[in-house]
């Protein structure tokens, strides 16, 4: 069976950093590109135009959109694919519940399903270390962040992680040590 991992968090929580430990733990791991349409940082994502947007919606190939700071975001059926292939085990950004229902539902795999949490004040500091522009707007995605967990009271998660407390390499070892035992995963 196709494995993925789902990082669910607030901005600057360590979805990025721990990716980067999933990845060099073991090169397995990949990094999901979501789609993008709009405009701002391109690192990290696979640029998109609307009327490709429209062609992926038009096939029934958009598993997850979501619209934020301006721009629209996807999690698409042939980006996924791709990442899976050759064994591949992508690790997916989400900050919407609403997405982590929507891949889970919509895109068959195993899913590990992990929770990464960090303090406001953290989410500020990360934001403006890492030279994000519009670290005010990341903080109010903090706020919908906590509300929409806690509108998801009954959300399932393999793990949950304290960024504050948790170094990324050791957070990405027990993320590994939970795919280990549920697939011949090496």
């Amino acid at each position: 069976m196709r494995r993925g991992i789902l990082l669910y968090g607030p901005p600057a929580a360590g979805k990025d950093t721990i990716t980067s430990a999933l990845a060099e733990l073991d090169g397995q791991y990949t990094p999901f590109t979501r789609l993008k349409i709009g405009t701002g940082k391109t690192q990290g994502y696979r640029m998109g135009t609307p009327a490709q947007l429209a062609i992926l919606e038009a096939r029934g190939d958009v598993i997850y959109r979501n619209d934020r700071y301006g721009n629209i975001y996807v999690v698409d059926r042939p980006g996924l694919d791709q990442a899976m292939e050759g064994g591949r085990t992508p690790v997916v950004h989400l900050g919407q519940m609403e997405g982590m229902e929507q891949v889970t539902a919509h895109f068959p795999a195993y899913w590990v399903r992990v929770l990464l949490w960090c303090s406001k004040e953290t989410t500020a500091r990360r934001s403006s270390h890492r030279g994000d522009t519009d670290t005010a707007a990341r903080l109010a995605v903090w706020d919908a962040t906590r509300a929409d967990l806690a509108d998801h009271p009954q959300a399932h998660w393999e793990l949950r992680v304290d960024t504050d407390v948790t170094a990324p390499r050791e957070a990405a070892q027990r993320i590994d040590d939970i795919i280990c035992a549920t697939s011949t995963h090496s």
